[in-house]
C-alpha cells in the first residue's frame, strides 16, 4: 500500500469512525436512557451539543433529548417528527442489510454512510471482485458520485476504500450539512447555495452563417433527483451578448429537462450536457455571458467570455 493510500485510509478512519466512539467517552454516572440516546445520534450531534451535553446534570438530560429532536424537526406543526422517524428507520436498514462483519450493520462503514447520506441511488456489488484476483467490493453511486467498499479479509465486513482527499472531505461536509438543526432529508436542502463546476462554452463564427455558441457542463457537477430507475432535473440556460457598449445585442433563454437511467450512470459520468444556440451579429465586440441555473437543487454556474465577429 503507498504512502499515500494510507493517508486516505487513515483520513477515511477518521471520518467515518470520528462518532463511533461516543458511547466510551460517557461518565460511568450515565443513566441508561442518557446512554442510548448519545450512543445512537453520534452520526448528527454537533460538536457543540455534544459538550453541552455532557455537561447536563440527569434532571436536565431529557429536556435536552427532546429540544434536540424538535431542533431538527422539518414540519414542527404536525405531530410526527420526520427526521426522527427517517434516522431510526436507516439505522434499521443498515441492521438489516449489513449484518455480516463484527459490529451491528449501523456501526460499519456502509452503515454510517448510507445513515448520513441515505440509499444510494443504484449499488454495484461485486461479491468475488471485480477481476479474477480481486476482492469483494460495492460502488454506490450518488447521482454521479461514487463510494468504494471492499471486504479485505473475505467475512462480509466492507470497509469504505477513498479514491482521493476530495471523496473524503465530500463526504464529511455532507455530514455536516445532514447535522444542521431544522433540516430535512431532500438532498436540496442546503444546497441552493453550492456552485456547479466545469462549465464552459465554445463560440464559433462564421460569417453570414452567424455565430454558435455550445454551452458544455459535465453530469458529475448536476445533482439529480431519483426517481425510480431515473435521475431527473432540469438546467435553465441563459445566454445574453452585450456589445463593446455594453448594450444588449442578443438573449436566449431555454430550460432543458434531464432524464438519465440508472443502468447509464458510469457511462454518462463520462459526458456533458450541451445546448447550442444561434444569433446574428454585426462585426465588432461583444461579451458573452452564461448562466446554468439547476432547478432541482438551486445550485448554478456561470461565465463569461469576450469575442469577435469579424466583418
Amino acid at each position: 500500500m503507498s504512502a499515500s493510500v494510507k493517508r486516505l485510509a487513515l483520513a477515511a478512519a477518521v471520518v467515518l469512525g470520528a462518532s463511533s466512539c461516543a458511547s466510551e467517552r460517557l461518565p460511568r454516572t450515565f443513566d441508561p436512557a442518557s446512554r442510548e440516546f448519545y450512543s445512537k445520534v453520534r452520526y448528527i450531534i454537533t460538536a457543540e451539543e455534544r459538550k453541552a451535553f455532557l455537561a447536563l446534570p440527569e434532571a436536565d438530560r431529557p429536556a435536552f433529548i427532546e429540544d434536540f429532536w424538535a431542533r431538527r424537526d422539518p414540519k414542527p406543526g404536525t405531530e410526527e417528527n420526520e427526521f426522527k422517524t427517517e434516522y431510526f428507520k436507516r439505522i434499521d436498514t443498515a441492521n438489516r442489510l449489513f449484518s455480516g462483519g463484527a459490529a451491528p450493520g449501523w456501526l460499519q462503514d456502509r452503515g454510517r454512510v448510507y445513515i448520513v447520506l441515505g440509499p444510494p441511488d443504484y449499488r454495484e456489488t461485486y461479491p468475488r471482485g471485480i477481476t479474477f484476483y480481486g476482492l469483494p467490493t460495492e460502488i454506490w453511486w450518488y447521482g454521479f458520485f461514487t463510494i468504494t467498499f471492499i471486504d479485505e479479509r473475505w467475512i462480509d465486513d466492507y470497509r469504505f476504500a477513498p479514491d482521493s482527499a476530495a471523496q473524503i472531505a465530500m463526504i464529511e461536509r455532507a455530514g455536516k450539512e445532514w447535522n444542521e438543526p431544522r433540516i430535512g432529508f431532500t438532498k436540496e436542502g442546503t444546497a441552493a447555495a453550492r456552485s456547479m463546476s466545469g462549465l464552459d462554452v465554445r463560440i464559433e463564427t462564421a460569417g453570414g452563417e452567424g455565430t454558435r455558441f455550445t454551452v458544455a457542463l459535465p453530469y458529475p457537477s448536476i445533482w439529480m433527483k431519483a426517481r425510480g430507475e431515473t435521475l431527473e432535473t432540469a438546467l435553465d440556460v441563459t445566454m445574453t451578448v452585450r456589445d463593446a457598449a455594453g448594450a444588449e445585442a442578443w438573449s436566449f433563454a431555454k430550460s432543458y429537462p434531464l432524464e438519465v437511467a440508472v443502468s447509464r450512470l458510469r457511462e454518462t459520468a463520462q459526458a456533458s450536457f450541451t445546448a447550442e444556440a444561434s444569433a446574428s451579429l454585426a462585426p465588432g465586440s461583444y461579451t458573452l455571458t452564461v448562466t446554468v441555473v439547476n432547478a432541482h437543487d438551486g445550485s448554478q454556474a456561470s461565465l463569461e467570455r469576450a469575442f469577435e465577429v469579424g466583418g
